[in-house]
């Protein structure tokens, strides 16, 4: 596999991140100087002219800090400072950090992050990876990649949109690893009441709140010497998000009602069909935590980028539901159904094969019965709401299908001008841009 370091400017579809990270001075005198760190190094910050990160703030003193980066854990140790080292207003001796903390000296405010590389896998030459499948060379890099992380006990960030096999991508990492024997457990953040998440996580003892009539267990418990899957991450309320990163942090968790800390062995993949840097961005996701979750992302292709892939996963989904009958796809059908934008992804795909091989009374699948409820290219006509699916999956497909439709209509209106359009819709141009690359909406055509 070939690494290029690059500054991200684009979203790779695959990144990691290096060992170490920056220190970069956010405000103050000083603001916009940085320097790096590796694993065994040791810097210091001051005004001496010998310092690493030399500071012209007239409050730092000549050997206020210095850092040192064992474990690929950066510890700050203050040098006996005049004016102090201080996090979130507290002042310390020696602290050690993670990833998006921010800490002050003198009047110059410092914020240490991560350094994040490209990863560009070769395409395996295998088509598939244990149940996964696909021919397309998005999906063999996929392959590659997850062949490469599956035997480490890296945390792993699965990003994409609804339907594009996210939990499926999860268990195969779990059972490529050396974990494979362990549990595979799966908790939904967007599902569990925020009044419940804590105790559903974590675990709690009897009598800790109205309702706890027993201890109990939580997910990363259940989890001990497997892996954890933390789905729709997204969805998790920015006020319950310290307690995940405490435990991403120490390893170790603490049942509610409980005054002790119990050490797990867990390895943490977490996924979300959001876009987690927006979220950031917008104070929705707290930037230290998506730094303990990203250590290495991925990015899974949508169905619609991979359109190679659709005859083979029918052909699949054919020979896995027909019950052993021979049925077939009309070369005219097969051609409609690769036409079909597909919001739902390879869910989508799956149910209706599935859907249809039921309904089929012939040798053929009908093409009204894999698409009931509207057939391809539905254009301007009312969207249907697919009744056969699970509530929240049903709800996704919905408004991708919305937001595709409306942004769509929306720029051709204002004539592919995205400042015009975004004042219409009233949303940020940013966001605009990010709901056009997502739907892949080509503003030049």
């Amino acid at each position: 596999m070939s690494r290029d370091k690059t500054q991200l400017l684009d979203y790779p579809a695959f990144s990691r991140q290096a060992q170490g990270g920056t220190f970069l001075a956010i405000s103050g005198p000083d603001r916009g100087d940085s320097t790096s760190i590796r694993e065994g190094q040791e810097i210091t910050f001051g005004s001496a002219t010998d310092c690493e990160m030399r500071l012209t703030d007239k409050t730092v003193s000549r050997y206020h800090l210095k850092a040192i980066l064992q474990n690929n854990t950066a510890i700050l140790i203050d040098q006996g400072s005049t004016n102090g080292t201080y996090i979130h207003g507290s002042r310390f001796k020696e602290v050690a950090i993670g990833h998006g903390t921010e800490f002050k000296v003198g009047r110059t405010t410092i914020k240490y992050l991560p350094e994040e590389e490209a990863v560009e896998p070769e395409p395996s030459p295998d088509q598939n990876f244990g149940q996964l499948i696909g021919g397309d060379t998005k999906i063999r890099q996929l392959f590659k990649l997850m062949g490469d992380i599956a035997v480490t006990d890296a945390t792993c960030l699965i990003e994409g949109e609804t339907g594009t096999g996210k939990e499926l991508i999860a268990e195969e990492l779990h059972n490529h690893s050396l974990r494979k024997n362990g549990p595979f457990v799966v908790f939904d953040c967007g599902s569990v009441p925020r009044e419940l998440i804590e105790s559903a996580l974590f675990g709690h003892l009897k009598g800790s709140f109205t309702g706890a009539v027993n201890d109990r267990k939580g997910a990363f418990a259940e989890a001990h010497g497997g892996t954890i899957f933390l789905d729709e991450i997204g969805e998790m309320a920015i006020d319950l998000q310290p307690s995940l990163l405490r435990v991403l942090d120490k390893r170790a968790i603490r049942r509610v009602g409980s005054n002790t800390y119990e050490k797990i062995d867990v390895r943490v993949v977490a996924a979300t069909n959001r876009d987690l840097r927006h979220e950031v961005q917008e104070k929705n996701f707290r930037e230290d935590l998506y730094y303990r979750l990203a250590v290495i992302r991925v990015g899974v292709p949508p169905l619609r980028e991979r359109g190679s892939d659709i005859p083979v996963l029918i052909n699949t989904f054919i020979q896995r539901f027909s019950n052993g009958r021979n049925l077939q796809v009309t070369p005219e059908d097969m051609q409609t159904l690769c036409r079909h934008s597909w919001p739902g992804n390879v869910r989508e795909l799956r149910n209706a094969i599935e859907r249809a091989c039921l309904l089929s009374d012939g040798n053929f699948l009908s093409l009204d019965d894999a698409l009931q409820g509207g057939g391809p290219d539905m254009g301007g006509q009312q969207m249907g709401v697919r009744k056969d699916l699970p509530f929240k999956e049903a709800k996704g497909q919905l408004v991708a299908m919305f937001e595709r439709e409306y942004i769509e209509d929306l720029m051709i209106r204002h004539s592919m001008n995205l400042s015009a359009a975004a004042r219409e819709a009233q949303i940020d141009r940013k966001h605009l841009r990010e709901l056009i690359r997502k739907y892949d909406l080509d503003t030049r055509k």
